[in-house]
């Protein structure tokens, strides 16, 4: 059993922020990607453009990046950080078939950007699911992982 604790448990077992008051502003950098699986049907439409609610991939990379930089209104307990920087970039898959999300971040601060990148993939997978639902109701949102972090105290981290 690891001897880390929770960090956003207090001795009496409540939810709490954790204070970072005390922490050196460095900058941090984080990867996630993720998948969303569909029917080739449907990734044909999304390729073609010809979608009833316009381009997909283009409403999702926004999309993607606005849910990133909202982060802390979702997760209760994550800080506001300032985010320098915030991408949201899709590769086809025709093997899966499907469609992978890779977001990527930085700041410089006390934080880290890890959940700001699986928050940004997250909504521009369900943003793809929500805006090709009425082709296909069964596509499978799957896989989301943070795959590399660099700075702060934990240090640099690859899980890919």
């Amino acid at each position: 059993m690891s001897d880390k604790k929770l960090t956003h448990i207090d001795s009496e077992g409540n939810a709490q922020m954790v204070d970072i008051s005390q922490k050196a502003d460095t900058t941090r950098t984080a990867v996630a990607k993720g998948e969303i699986i569909m029917r080739s049907e449907t990734l044909d439409l999304i390729q073609s453009g010809e979608t009833p609610k316009g381009d997909v991939l283009g409403v999702a990379q926004v999309a993607g990046i606005t849910g990133g930089k909202r982060t802390a209104d979702l997760i209760p307990l994550c800080h506001t950080i300032p985010l320098t920087y915030l991408s949201v970039e899709f590769v086809i898959k025709p093997e899966l078939p499907g469609i992978e999300i890779t977001a990527t971040g930085s700041t410089t601060g006390k934080t880290g950007v890890e959940m700001e990148v699986l928050t940004a993939v997250s909504i521009a997978a369900l943003t793809i699911y929500d805006m090709t639902k009425a082709a296909e109701k069964t596509m499978r949102i799957q896989n989301i992982r943070l795959v590399s972090k660099q700075g702060g105290k934990s240090g640099d981290i690859v899980n890919e």
